[in-house]
C-alpha cells in the first residue's frame, strides 16, 4: 500500500500538486475538522467508488490511518485502483 506522510502532503499541496483528498471518517468528524477533503464514510466507500478519480493521486485519510487503510484495501481489491495513498498516521498525528 502506498503511503504519504502529513509532511509530504503539505509539501505537495504547497507546490500546487493536483491531488484528490478523500475523507473516510464519519460526517460528524468531518464537520468538526476538515482539511478540504471530499467526505465518503468508510461504510459507503464501495457504493460510491465511482466518485473517486482514477486519473490523479488520491490521498485517503481518517483520524488515525486505520479506516483509510481498510478503504484502500477494499477499493484496490474490488476495483483495481492504483492511485490511492494512505495518509500515514491519519490527521491526528
Amino acid at each position: 500500500m502506498q503511503q504519504i506522510t502529513i509532511e509530504e502532503l503539505d509539501e505537495k499541496v504547497s507546490a500546487g500538486a493536483e491531488l484528490f483528498l478523500l475523507d473516510v471518517r464519519e460526517e460528524h468528524e468531518h464537520k468538526r475538522f476538515n482539511i478540504g477533503g471530499i467526505l465518503i464514510p468508510l461504510d459507503q466507500i464501495m457504493r460510491k467508488a465511482g466518485e473517486i478519480p482514477t486519473d490523479k493521486p488520491v490521498v485517503v485519510y481518517c483520524r488515525k490511518g486505520v479506516r483509510s487503510q481498510i478503504a484502500i484495501q477494499r477499493l484496490e481489491g474490488r476495483f483495481g485502483f492504483t492511485n490511492l495513498y494512505n495518509l500515514a498516521g491519519g490527521i491526528e498525528k
